[in-house]
């Protein structure tokens, strides 16, 4: 009696231990406000690209130039499968993992221990979707799920707050981007193939708190509104897949949402309304009120005959603009050298063109090439971009060798922007490729009408590069250039560029000349977008890898590497 009296005060105290550790959590946890969004804490990682101008930059310095060959694991945690192109965000000491098909972990930082892990449950025959990104804001982990509903997650425990129905759960138009908080509202994009319809080519804001739908703007014009003469004679059933399924940027003080758009199906214009028209509103950005969801301006980067669309980030930055002729081919007669203005730049599509632009009014200021490109033949002036009549497509079984690839040149894998450079750091891919139209009929089926196998661009010896362009005159300020294809990168106050690569390298790069300073082998490409954080005054630097459809694609044109596609979260620290 005496030894179960004993053995149920032990239970009783571990019980109790146990209670009080979770309250102690919980009485720790401090909601998110849109005002921490706006300016986070050093420490912390809230959203895709930590800060609503999509920067990707931490200012943490514990880890920098001097010490970062010291870096070693922390700790590491097996993910699910399916592709790992996620972010991890980090909050009083707590990560949250995105993995494939709605699958999110809660893990203590430092210990590395799971403290919640919630599964959806989706409906049968619904795929699982890429998670690149999740957001938090008040008490809840907000994400949009694979069967197409916004939904919310207690933070603490990862019970299910609220799920509100965007779409009917079995179309395919999941938000593969994933969300971000403008002043309390939940706005998402997402990709929309043709069995899904032109209504599923939404951008949708939701109420934070509640989940209720505040708005939806749809990327493919109705009949009758602006732009839908730009389709022509297509039937408005035709008109198909204008996604935008990468993550939008916010400014709180326009008010406005950015967010770019995909390219259509087919991707050949002869077999829409014609090469000639511009079809909107594919490859364009978008900015958007975020109180009413009206159309404010838009930009259209190129009219896209070859998948080379522009969903990408969208970096917002305050600076002077005085784009330097000698790498900047297309500048505004309108630039006033010199002058501070609030632009919207950084590489939005695959072409791997930089574009700037004033994102109070979408006015056009310069744009200039990096990897190989034959597409553009010019921008003019005013922003219009005139497309290379020689790459257009005007029949089947058309052969013609375009740069960059499908894969890019630029693809999901997203730059940063560093305040302390005024730079931005784009990672590359040096590909072509010769593309073959399959159809002269709009067929869903054949999906782009085009096969589009990679190859490496003329001249080039190696597919991966970053590029380090000033963000203040256009200028490369240094280039690195590696065998396997770059991921994700991130920046820190420490001087350090953080990224790895398709074939499992993960690097920390010197902001300043792209010299490597730290590489380690990871076994296993990294696919996810690299974050740094602290926790009780120690920074850490967190990395997810395994399987993507843009590292397989890379690989396929450099076959010696060996990769592997283990899917794991890494978090590293100083000793």
């Amino acid at each position: 009696m005496k030894r179960l009296l004993t053995m149920a005060v032990v239970t009783a105290a571990l019980a109790g231990g146990l209670g009080v550790r979770a309250q102690e959590r919980a009485r720790r946890y401090v909601p998110v406000t849109d005002a921490m969004l706006q300016k986070p804490d050093a420490s912390d990682w809230l959203m895709w690209r930590r800060t609503l101008d999509g920067w990707g930059y931490s200012p943490l310095t514990q880890i920098n130039r001097n010490n970062v060959a010291q870096l070693r694991m922390a700790w590491a945690h097996g993910l699910g499968p399916g592709n790992q192109e996620g972010t991890p965000l980090v909050h009083d000491g707590v990560m949250y993992v995105p993995d494939p098909g709605d699958h999110i972990l809660a893990i203590d930082v430092k210990s590395g221990d799971v403290i919640w892990d919630y599964r959806r449950k989706l409906p049968e025959g619904v795929r699982n979707k890429t998670d690149r990104a999740i957001a938090i804001w008040g008490n809840t982990i907000i994400n949009s799920s694979s069967d197409n509903f916004i939904y919310a997650l207690d933070a603490r425990t990862g019970k299910l707050a609220w799920e509100t129905p965007v779409l009917d759960p079995k179309k395919r138009a999941p938000t593969s981007g994933g969300p971000i908080i403008a002043n309390g509202k939940v706005i998402t994009g997402r990709q929309c193939q043709p069995d899904a319809g032109r209504d599923s080519c939404v951008v949708t804001a939701h109420d934070a708190r509640t989940g209720k739908e505040l708005w939806r703007f749809f990327t493919i014009p109705a009949k009758g509104e602006p732009g839908d003469e730009t389709w022509g004679n297509v039937p408005m059933n035709e008109r198909w897949h204008v996604g935008t399924w990468m993550v939008p940027s916010y400014d709180p003080e326009l008010n406005l949402i950015y967010v770019g758009t995909s390219v259509t199906i087919p991707a050949p214009k002869f077999i829409l309304a014609g090469n000639d028209m511009q079809h909107l509103y594919h490859n364009c950005t978008l900015a958007i009120n975020a109180d009413t969801g009206k159309l404010v301006w838009y930009y259209q980067h190129i009219v896209d005959h070859w998948d080379l669309d522009h969903p990408f980030e969208r970096i917002l930055v305050d600076t002077a603009v005085a784009p330097n002729p000698r790498d900047v081919m297309w500048i505004s007669p309108k630039v006033k050298a010199g002058e501070r203005r609030k632009v919207i730049t950084g590489i939005p599509g695959k072409t791997g063109v930089v574009y700037t632009l004033d994102r109070t009014t979408g006015e056009f200021l310069w744009a200039r090439p990096t990897v190989a490109q034959n597409v553009i033949s010019t921008i003019e002036g005013s922003g219009k971009v005139i497309v290379n009549r020689e790459s257009l497509f005007t029949k089947i079984n058309e052969e013609k060798v375009i740069c960059p690839g499908s894969n890019g040149g630029k693809n999901w894998p997203a730059g940063a922007y560093s305040p302390l450079t005024n730079t931005m750091y784009m990672p590359m891919q040096n590909m072509c490729m010769t593309a073959t139209t399959t159809v002269d009929t709009r067929d869903p089926s054949k999906v782009y009408g085009l096969t589009m196998p990679g190859q490496l661009a003329p001249g080039a010896k190696m597919v991966g590069t970053v590029w380090a362009i000033s963000a203040e005159t256009g200028m490369t300020t240094w280039k690195h250039e590696q065998p396997a294809g770059m991921m994700s990168l991130a920046v820190t106050g420490g001087g350090l560029v953080f990224g790895g690569d398709s074939n499992g390298r993960f690097k920390a790069l010197d902001d300043r000349t792209g010299k490597v300073l730290w590489d380690m082998n990871l076994g296993s490409m990294v696919s996810g977008y690299p974050i740094s954080f602290a926790v009780d005054g120690k920074q850490y630097v967190a990395v997810i890898t395994g399987p993507s459809l843009v590292a397989n694609s890379n690989s396929r044109v450099a076959p010696e590497l060996m990769q592997g596609s283990a899917p794991n979260v890494f978090v590293f620290t100083l000793p």
